[in-house]
């Protein structure tokens, strides 16, 4: 196994850079992961795993696409974007995200998140639900953001992502989906009342909700009846209690 010394060397830069620059890891295809459970999760998933960068030893089995250094912690440590790193840093693949028009099932719509936490915790929820995938449309956070896949709990190997615009969502409306767009207008209805089978749920920006384009193709609006005095839901816990009502009510 080859050890990496120096900060300026092409793989410690290129790790260090797909920690920090979103445009690089879309221009990269690949992205960041931090940890030996995480590690664990990617081989499990069958995760096409590029890049393994650790000071131990790694306790199974990687798969042939990986290419392993060694270095010490310090070293590790700085090319981290987390304070303290596990000791490992391993990158990935993205997956290329390819949606059929013809989509059953249901399935939820970020529309503008920009909270990385939110965004990894609704994948993670997702994951655990059932829900057969999620779409990022709008001024979304990277979903390979560091925090969003720290927050994912490793749901982000084992959970379909898609891009979408505008015109795909048309289209699978064209084919039998419904959009059902979480808000707060005078018309919304109680969110138990709604059919979730064959929807995309749309979650809105965390604070000014959904876009115009997203609720201009809505088929049903809906709210969860809250306290009075409260003014509104964080975005992913709202988003967790729809797609429960969705999946067992």
């Amino acid at each position: 196994m080859k050890q990496l010394t120096s900060r300026r060397n092409p793989v410690c830069v290129h790790i260090k850079k797909l920690g920090t620059d979103s445009s690089y890891r879309k221009q990269q295809r690949e992205f960041l992961c931090d940890g030996i459970k995480l590690l664990e999760e990617a081989v499990n998933c069958n995760a096409e795993i590029l890049t393994v960068l650790s000071c131990a030893q790694i306790p199974f089995a990687l798969p042939n696409t990986a290419q392993s250094y060694y270095a010490e912690s310090n070293l590790i440590n700085s090319l981290s974007p987390l304070k303290q790193s596990q000791d490992v840093l391993f990158t990935c693949k993205i997956p290329s995200g390819l949606v059929e028009p013809n989509m059953t099932g249901t399935h939820i719509l970020l529309d503008g998140l920009q909270d990385p936490g939110n965004i990894g915790t609704i994948i993670r929820t997702a994951n655990a639900l059932g829900i057969k995938s999620v779409m990022l449309t709008g001024d979304c956070a990277d979903p390979y953001n560091p925090k969003v896949i720290r927050g994912s709990m490793g749901s982000i190997f084992r959970q379909y992502l898609h891009n979408v615009s505008g015109r795909e969502l048309i289209t699978f409306k064209e084919n039998g989906m419904r959009i059902i767009g979480a808000a707060l207008n005078d018309d919304c209805r109680d969110f138990s009342e709604v059919s979730y089978d064959n929807a995309i749920i749309a979650i809105g920006n965390e604070g000014s909700g959904l876009s115009q384009d997203i609720l201009s193709i809505c088929d049903d609006t809906i709210m969860i009846p809250i306290a009075k005095e409260c003014q509104s839901l964080n975005a992913a816990i709202a988003a967790a209690i729809i797609m429960a009502k969705a999946r067992f009510f």
